[in-house]
């Protein structure tokens, strides 16, 4: 009896290959960890060279070894195959290949795993001095760098002037967050906290889901939760909000309150950090800050 050839129906064939989409995103996904595996020197991953290298780079199997992957898994991956790949394992392959932050952007998309735009890294906190130059160049409006956790990382002399207080944070960064929970609510520079505070938190609390584990982020919840009760209570809500634009009333002993726009500005290659600029939102305190300029006075109420 002759051999049976069994052809699957169109529709089945379908349900079981991957769509042109698909199949185009694997195979550059292929070439993508060719080329930049043929870029890595032995010798840059400190190994010996060896003798007879066919390829430029590194192998297959040493890419794997030293990705803590199989050498299997490995292939396939690289030869375009279908197979699922987690964000550890392509962090690990990532590492060995060298590849820098677009790039391993570039790497997820193609392996089709979600990116999170600071997944394994650590937290930015040194300003460029072209940064530092836009702020300067936004005087006499205020100005400052932050982080998701509300470290202040850089400010122009407009901010200083408008809202430096005292140190008062337990850490080797000044934190917004810290000092508005803890200093005196005569000293406090926010006019309406119960308003203020909370979003604020709840801004905070959208990153906090990036970042649970961290050492870094655990212990300042940890810190400030004790230091203030009031934080303790509105961390526990769980509200959570994405940074936008609205108008602030603050509060200087020299000037009386003014009422100021804020706009938060993403900064390239600084994942999670923004450039939050105030500018006056009606001609008194317009009047205000260069009142406050010309005086130079920087102490709050």
């Amino acid at each position: 009896m002759g051999g049976v050839t069994i052809v699957a129906a169109p529709a089945q064939r379908a349900a079981t290959q991957p769509a042109p989409a698909q199949q185009r995103r694997r195979h550059e996904l292929a070439a993508f960890l060719r080329g930049r595996r043929a870029r890595v020197t032995p010798e840059d991953v400190g190994m010996p060279p060896g003798l007879r290298r066919r390829t430029p780079g590194l192998r297959r199997e040493e890419v794997a070894q030293l990705s803590g992957v199989g050498v299997t898994w490995y292939t396939w991956l690289e030869q375009g195959r279908p197979i699922n790949a987690s964000a550890q394992v392509l962090d690990a392959v990532a590492r060995v290949l060298r590849l820098d932050r677009p790039e391993r952007e570039h790497l997820y998309h193609l392996a089709e795993v979600p990116f999170a735009p600071d997944h394994g890294t650590e937290d930015v906190d040194v300003v460029s001095p072209e940064i530092q130059g836009i702020l300067d160049a936004l005087v006499p409006h205020p100005a400052v760098v932050y982080n998701s956790r509300y470290d202040v990382l850089a400010t122009n002399s407009t901010y200083r002037l408008l809202f430096d207080a005292p140190e008062t944070t337990p850490a080797e960064v000044r934190n917004v967050l810290w000092t508005l929970f803890t200093i005196d609510d005569h000293r406090c520079p926010v006019v309406d906290k119960g308003r203020e505070l909370p979003l604020m938190v709840a801004q905070m609390r959208g990153a906090y889901g990036r970042h649970v584990g961290e050492p870094a982020w655990e212990s300042f919840v940890r810190r400030l939760s004790e230091a203030s009760p009031e934080f303790a209570r509105m961390w526990r809500s769980g509200d959570v909000v994405p940074p936008g634009s609205h108008v602030k009333t603050f509060r200087h002993d020299a000037v009386g309150e003014l009422r100021m726009t804020s706009v938060s500005l993403s900064i390239n290659g600084m994942p999670e950090c923004r450039i939050v600029a105030y500018t006056p939102n009606d001609e008194a305190s317009r009047r205000a800050v260069e009142t406050l300029r010309a005086e130079g006075v920087d102490t709050w109420t």
